[in-house]
């Protein structure tokens, strides 16, 4: 029996001693790189002939995947996986999982984070105190007005695991929430003591607008120039998410002409940004290195994670959070099909000495009913 193949793109850990150490004593050969940066033919080249794809920010395009000779797994190391083509994947019947219990916590406390540092000015607050240990004299000038929080409004676009979090942490500073999330069922709306409303009254009535949706084709800028002048010019815009749900040039130009008070980032277009991003040279840009996901007690978790998903793949079962899930459907009519087939097979061979084994026959038969049954 061949061994299973196991490959790692890239990775942000220090090293993956350890679960090299979990996997010994299995039939797996574990490859790691870092292959971020590769270009797509280096890429294709060490991960063509693997079982199992491990991607952290490595780009999984169509040309790739369509190379992958005999993938079954692609699983993706984070939350959001718009770095995976997963209609090309799905086209070649690959699973593609995700993380998508996560960084929840951390993500959430970072959008707090952004959302008090950005209303409280907490950058222009550093400037004025080191002009007034300069001058020997407080101005505070610069930093008004600086209202309360209590009794604003909070705006929370998307409202799955993390968006929820940052509506239950933000419950304590007595602020008003209003949610858009079109795909939160009534029993979920309930739970959470809210009735979702539609983008343009939650952009138009919020004071702080935080966004927590995944990127893709329907949520790819959905935060451009008309989004942003329907705000208040007095509101502020948070991303923890994904930089391509909002279109950043609008967003350069609404801070620049004050369509907006300002905006906290934590992801960026480009990965790290150049260094002539103007949102650099934005006074009302408070600017994050995308370590929002970033906890000690996160990166052990993921690995484990990952781990439980390695031993579940070796296992013959799916990962904890599959994306394609119209595969498992595919693959048991097609376990089905195998099944029909194979009783049939049987049902033949009964068949050429019929009479001495009719109870044999009646047998294969009821089987091969049932499963017919287990297909509809």
């Amino acid at each position: 029996m061949s061994r299973t193949k196991i490959v790692v793109t890239d990775y942000v850990e220090p090293d993956l001693e350890w679960e090299r150490e979990r996997l010994a004593g299995r039939d797996v050969d574990f490859e790691a790189y870092q292959l971020k940066f590769a270009p797509l033919p280096d890429l294709i080249e060490h991960v063509k002939n693997a079982d199992m794809i491990i991607v952290n920010m490595a780009l999984m395009p169509r040309q790739v995947i369509e190379r992958l000779e005999k993938c079954r797994l692609i699983l993706r190391h984070g939350v959001g996986y718009d770095n995976v083509d997963v209609v090309a994947a799905t086209e070649k019947a690959i699973q593609v999982g995700y993380m998508a219990d996560y960084c929840v916590e951390e993500v959430a406390e970072h959008a707090i984070l952004l959302i008090l540092a950005c209303w409280r000015k907490i950058l222009l607050c550093r400037r004025i105190l080191e002009e007034s240990s300069r001058t020997g004299m407080w101005d505070f000038k610069d930093a008004y007005p600086i209202f309360s929080l209590r009794g604003k409004t909070l705006g929370i676009i998307g409202c799955g695991r993390i968006g929820s979090r940052v509506l239950k942490k933000m419950a304590g500073f007595e602020i008003n929430m209003l949610v858009c999330d079109p795909y939160l069922s009534e029993s979920t709306q309930r739970s959470l003591g809210i009735k979702t409303m539609d983008l343009k009254t939650v952009l138009g009535d919020a004071d702080i607008v935080t966004l927590h949706v995944p990127l893709n084709e329907e949520t790819r800028h959905m935060i451009g120039q008309k989004e942003l002048r329907m705000m208040k010019e007095t509101a502020y815009l948070i991303n923890t998410a994904r930089a391509q749900i909002v279109d950043t040039q609008a967003l350069t130009q609404a801070l620049r002409e004050g369509w907006i008070a300002g905006a906290g980032i934590d992801v960026y277009d480009k990965e790290p940004p150049p260094p002539n991003l103007e949102l650099f040279r934005s006074e009302g840009a408070t600017l994050t290195p995308h370590l929002a996901w970033y906890s000690e007690e996160a990166g052990w978790s993921i690995r484990e994670k990952i781990m439980q998903d390695i031993e579940r793949f070796l296992d013959g079962r799916p990962p904890r959070f599959l994306i394609n899930k119209e595969l498992l459907e595919r693959m048991g009519e097609q376990r089905g099909a195998v099944e029909d087939r194979r009783l049939g097979a049987k049902e033949r061979r009964s068949g050429v000495d019929r009479r001495s084994s009719e109870v044999a026959d009646r047998r294969t038969g009821f089987l091969g009913r049932r499963a017919s049954d287990r297909t509809r």
